[in-house]
């Protein structure tokens, strides 16, 4: 069980650093709200990842709120890209 624990903190760490590259060569709003959308998903998967090898089941609780209030800061990120429009 932990090796699969760590080869997907791993995957999750690497898909961040490609996401910081990205994020630094970025050149439009979009694609930072994206990226930023990645390192913070990539965050709380890695948070659920060490909460999965401590055995804590209340950092899932707090995994699932924070990802409910990440997909709402993507959506109102996106509003505000899109200035309203749909």
């Amino acid at each position: 069980m932990m090796v699969v624990v760590v080869a997907t903190v791993v995957v999750l760490v690497v898909a961040a650093v490609l996401g910081l590259v990205r994020l630094y060569t970025a050149t439009d709003d979009a694609s930072v709200a994206a990226v930023s959308d990645l390192l913070y998903f990539c965050a709380v998967g890695i948070i659920v990842m060490g909460a999965l090898a401590v055995g804590s089941s209340i950092v899932f609780d707090v995994a699932a709120i924070a990802s409910l209030v990440g997909i709402l800061a993507t959506v109102a990120l996106s509003r505000i890209l899109t200035r309203g429009r749909r």
